[in-house]
C-alpha cells in the first residue's frame, strides 16, 4: 500500500480557512503590503498559515513583481570582527523595510569580487553594499554601475566619489590618536599606516601627517603594513621599530596592525606600555581583552551600517537625489596600551 504524497498547502487554502479572498491572504503574507490589511484579520490569516504549513515562496513571488527583496553584501573579509557590527546594522535596516541580505565574503583578489558579485547580480539582488572599495577607479563598483544595480560602500570609499558612501571621520580620528599621545608627552611618535591603495589606509596616514605637522613634530617615522592583517602589523611593526630606534609611541592604522605591533614589540625585548604606547584604530570587539587592553579610536560601525542600508533603500526606491557622502564621528577609547612617557624605558617624573 503506498501512502499519498502529502500536497504542499496553497494561498487558496489558508485564504479558505482564515475565511478571506485569496488576495487578501496575498497581502497579509507579504511584508511589505501587510500593513494594507486590518490588524486582526492578518494575525487571522498569518495563523491559518502557521496552522496549515503554509510557506509564501518568495522567490515565484519575485519573479511575478521582478522585486527580489534581496540585498548582496560584499565584505573583505569575514574573519575581520571590524565586519560583524556593520553587517549586524544592514541587516536590522533591511528586515525592517522587507529585505533579506546574501553576505559574500570576496578576499581582497579583484578578480574573485568581481565574480562574486557577478554571482550576487545573477541572483537578482536589487542593490548591492561594498565594504570592499579601493581608492582609486575600482572595477568591482564599475562593474556594478555598469549592471545598473544600486550601489552604496560602507566603511571605505573613493577618491572619486561614484556612488554614495558611509564611512567615518578617518582624518579626524587619527588626529585625535596623536593629539592624545602627544598630551602624554611622546614627541617621537611612528605610524603603523594601513595599505594605500584602501581610503582607510590613505586618510589615516594624512591625518597622521597633519596632527604631526600642526604640534611641530618631524612626521617621518612612518611604514605602511602590505594588509589589514596581525602578520602584516608584526612585518611592518617590526620594520618600523628597527628604521626609527627612538620611538615612544605608534599610532596604528588598524586595530590588527597593532596587535601585530604588539608581537613585534615583545620580539625585541620591549613592553607596551613601558617602553612604547600604542594607539589601534576601529575598536573592534576583544581588544579590551588583550594584555594590556588596546587604546583605539572607536568607530561607529554599526551605525555606519545601518546608514548604508538606508541609503540604499533610498536609491533602490528612487527617493534619493545626487551621491550622498555620509561621515560618522570617531571617539578614543583609553585604555592601557598607553601611558606617559618622557623617552624609551624612561618614565616620565611624576608632577
Amino acid at each position: 500500500m503506498t501512502e499519498t504524497p502529502r500536497l504542499h498547502p496553497t494561498l487558496q487554502a489558508v485564504a479558505d480557512a482564515a475565511g478571506v479572498h485569496r488576495s487578501t491572504a496575498s497581502r497579509a503574507l507579504n511584508p511589505q503590503t501587510a500593513h494594507l490589511v486590518a490588524d486582526d484579520v492578518a494575525e487571522r490569516i498569518q495563523a491559518a498559515a502557521r496552522r496549515l504549513g503554509y510557506r509564501r515562496d518568495a522567490m515565484a513571488a519575485g519573479l511575478r513583481t521582478k522585486h527580489s527583496h534581496l540585498v548582496g553584501i560584499a565584505v573583505p573579509d569575514m574573519a575581520n570582527l571590524v565586519f560583524a557590527p556593520i553587517l549586524c546594522g544592514i541587516e536590522e535596516v533591511l528586515a525592517k523595510n522587507g529585505y533579506s541580505a546574501l553576505i559574500a565574503n570576496t578576499g581582497s583578489d579583484v578578480a574573485r569580487q568581481i565574480d562574486v558579485v557577478d554571482q550576487l547580480i545573477g541572483r537578482r539582488v536589487e542593490g548591492l553594499i561594498l565594504a570592499t572599495v579601493q581608492q582609486e577607479d575600482d572595477p568591482v563598483l564599475t562593474r556594478c554601475l555598469d549592471a545598473r544595480v544600486p550601489t552604496v560602500l560602507v566603511n571605505r570609499a573613493k577618491a572619486r566619489h561614484r556612488a554614495p558612501a558611509v564611512i567615518s571621520d578617518d582624518l579626524n580620528g587619527m588626529r585625535i590618536a596623536v593629539e592624545h599621545l602627544i598630551g602624554l608627552g611622546h614627541r617621537r611618535i611612528g605610524h603603523l599606516a594601513g595599505p594605500q591603495n584602501l581610503s582607510t589606509g590613505v586618510l589615516r596616514l594624512q591625518g597622521f601627517r597633519e596632527a604631526m605637522e600642526r604640534a611641530g613634530l618631524d612626521a617621518s617615522a612612518v611604514m605602511c603594513a602590505s594588509a589589514y592583517t596581525r602578520e602584516a602589523g608584526a612585518v611592518a611593526g617590526g620594520t618600523l621599530l628597527d628604521r626609527f630606534g627612538d620611538l615612544t609611541a605608534v599610532a596604528a592604522a588598524n586595530d590588527l596592525l597593532a596587535l601585530g605591533l604588539y608581537g613585534a614589540l615583545a620580539e625585541r625585548g620591549l613592553s607596551c606600555p613601558a617602553d612604547v604606547s600604542v594607539v589601534g584604530h576601529n575598536d573592534m570587539p576583544l581588544v579590551d581583552m588583550v594584555s594590556p587592553p588596546l587604546t583605539s579610536v572607536r568607530i561607529r560601525h554599526q551605525e555606519m551600517g545601518a546608514e548604508a542600508a538606508r541609503l540604499l533603500l533610498e536609491q533602490m526606491s528612487g527617493a534619493a537625489s545626487g551621491i550622498t557622502i555620509r561621515v560618522t564621528p570617531p571617539e578614543l577609547i583609553v585604555r592601557g596600551s598607553t601611558s606617559r612617557r618622557a623617552a624609551r624605558g624612561k618614565k616620565a617624573p611624576a608632577k
